[in-house]
């Protein structure tokens, strides 16, 4: 875990990096980022479990 004084140098050195316009857009990149790969993986998921159950079915039926 970062703790709060790791958490305000890692901001300080972003922005002096990368400066006070270009962050947002970051962040905002980055959310987006974040939120296909979470759908993405819930998707992949949800497969696996369809698969499953179709598996448990075909055994049943035997």
């Amino acid at each position: 875990m970062v703790g709060p004084g790791s958490a305000i140098i890692i901001g300080t050195v972003a922005l002096l990096i990368f400066g006070p316009k270009k962050l947002p857009e970051l962040g905002k990149a980055m959310g987006s980022t974040l939120r296909e790969f979470k759908n993405a993986t819930k998707g992949l998921a949800e497969d696996e479990e369809d698969t499953k159950k179709v598996d448990v079915v075909k055994k049943e039926e035997k």
